[in-house]
């Protein structure tokens, strides 16, 4: 190949690349010109501090916002754990030809590929109706208090959904912990543990909650999952105990852009809405980059 060809080569390639950025970047850019041009004038603070009224045609939004926090903050609470744990057995101690690892590791990449909606009919047969039943039985409830949508379930649900991204994303960042320091803490006379709890863990920090925050931004925008397993249509009051059902800013969006009685005169709030929960995300993925660049400068500043 000529320098010349060579040249043009490098050339396309640069402009398509660069065509693709620019068309993701227009694309993003419009839906949010749309959203806000037409949403902003009615994010007030009585829209953000009021629940829903005149069959959510007035009002605010309140009480989904406050859902949407209760429930992301349970998943996190579900999710990270099990997800941090799993990837540490995965990298740290799973031996590297172990039958049981590739199996879990085949299982975390299908239950990235399964379709959302999915994850909501898991939690309403296994949650609700086979461990909530099971709750029931077992303490002597005459009524159904667990085997019901609530919060719990829900958030659990979403648990399951976000556990294949904080697993992938911790092993990544485990992967980013040179060996050199798993092997000089060993050296030095440290256990396993103690090189995973003084050394690897806190080199790998900055990916960790990385992986966290998104998956949190990404179960804060799911709708499909929490339909059966907790979400409700209009409850202006405040989910008060875990079984409790919940207002959720996605669902609520899609309420008023399908069920509304008259879709013309919900549609202010209904741009309102989609404003908040996109601020709500970008919110989320902004605390991301700000602690893993925290994270990073006190990891440079301690080496």
């Amino acid at each position: 190949m000529t320098p010349g060809t060579r040249r043009a080569v490098g050339l396309a390639l640069t402009s398509l690349t660069g065509l693709a950025a620019f068309v993701i970047v227009a694309v993003l850019a419009i839906i949010l010109f749309n959203v806000v041009e037409n949403g902003a004038g009615g994010v007030t603070w009585t829209f953000l501090t009021q629940p829903p009224a005149d069959g959510m045609m007035a009002g605010g939004i309140f009480p989904a916002i406050f859902g949407t926090a209760a429930l992301t903050l349970l998943m996190t609470l579900a999710v990270m754990p099990v997800g941090v744990l799993t990837a540490v057995y995965l990298h740290e101690y799973a031996p590297p030809n172990s039958l049981f690892a590739r199996i879990v590791r085949v299982a975390v990449v299908n239950l990235a590929g399964v379709p959302s909606i999915v994850f909501g009919l898991f939690g309403l047969g296994f949650f609700i109706l086979f461990v909530g039943q099971g709750m029931d039985r077992a303490l002597g409830h005459e009524e159904m208090y667990w085997a019901q949508p609530g919060i719990l379930w829900a958030s659990l649900t979403l648990a399951v959904l976000t556990l294949p991204v904080v697993i992938v994303s911790t092993e990544e960042a485990l992967r980013a912990v040179p060996m050199d320091h798993r092997t000089a803490s060993l050296a030095l006379g440290a256990t396993q543990s103690q090189t995973l709890a003084r050394v690897v863990l806190p080199g790998a920090l900055p990916g960790i909650l990385t992986g966290a925050v998104l998956a949190i931004s990404r179960g804060a925008g799911e709708v499909a999952p929490i339909l059966f397993t907790g979400a409700a249509y209009f409850l202006p009051d405040l989910p008060s105990h875990l079984n409790s059902q919940f207002m959720h800013l996605g669902y609520h969006t899609y309420v008023m852009a399908t069920q509304s009685p008259d879709v013309e005169a919900t549609r202010p709030l209904l741009y309102a809405t989609v404003l908040v929960l996109l601020l709500l995300t970008f919110a989320l993925n902004l605390v991301a980059v700000i602690i893993r660049t925290r994270t990073r400068r006190k990891a440079a500043g301690a080496h």
